[in-house]
């Protein structure tokens, strides 16, 4: 069982793995707390973090349990969704042929086949979010990758529960999450580089801030526009 640090009320997991910087996280929906650590860090020292930045965690804990959830999507009729921070009202229609989606005016047209259950409009529609994410971030990617001097060798479209993104900067790669494509497109643009910089600095200490504010000076209001979003209305998990 993972060790666990108790500061006050709040729990703080602990997870010692073989990295060389301490990373600290605040997950969605309660916000529970998870610090990864080097394995040579002592839990003393791991604590002493930890009260370090119990202010910004509470901060955190607020900012999620205020934020807004969205109902369960049944994917029927009249049902609200959104597309880069648009709504759309869902139109299903059947049809014997290749299922399909499309935006018109202020609706998403969705046809499938006569019976499609719940479950298989949702993986239609699902995908469909994954596409669309997937053809809007090459651009982004060029735009600001040069200004980083970085590079990214594979990006990574998925459902993800935690988080909007990762990294992994031994691996040059990045991760998002296809919730973004129903976001306005600046968060994404935040988002991608967010991680673009964690390429360069895997905390967020002074020097991901001065990276941050050289390339995207507005990237702390993106950032708040995204945590003050609508998230999925499932209990999330890590």
């Amino acid at each position: 069982m993972a060790p666990q640090i108790k500061l006050g009320d709040i729990a703080v997991d602990v997870v010692l793995k073989d990295i060389k910087n301490v990373h600290l996280s605040v997950y969605p929906p309660t916000g529970s707390v998870r610090i990864s650590a080097p394995r040579r860090m002592s839990l003393d020292t791991i604590r002493v973090f930890a009260i370090s930045k119990l202010d910004w965690i509470k901060q955190q804990q607020r900012l999620l349990r205020a934020q807004e959830r969205e109902t369960p999507r049944e994917y029927v009729d009249r049902e609200s969704h959104y597309v880069w921070g648009k709504r759309y009202l869902l139109t299903v229609t059947e049809h014997d042929g290749p299922p399909s989606l499309e935006l018109k005016h202020s609706r998403m047209l969705l046809r499938v086949r006569p019976g499609t259950d719940e479950d298989k409009r949702q993986a239609l529609v699902e995908a469909w979010y994954r596409d669309q994410l997937k053809a809007a971030v090459p651009p982004l990617l060029a735009r600001w990758q040069p200004l980083l001097k970085v590079r990214v060798e594979r990006v990574f479209v998925q459902r993800m529960k935690t988080k909007w993104g990762g990294c992994n900067p031994r691996a040059r790669t990045i991760r998002l999450n296809t919730e973004l494509a129903k976001k306005p497109v600046e968060c994404l643009a935040y988002i991608v580089v967010h991680e673009l910089v964690h390429l360069l600095e895997p905390t967020h200490g002074a020097r991901f801030v001065a990276l941050m504010d050289g390339v995207m000076p507005k990237w702390q209001f993106h950032r708040r526009v995204l945590n003050r979003l609508p998230v999925r209305g499932e209990t999330w998990s890590y």
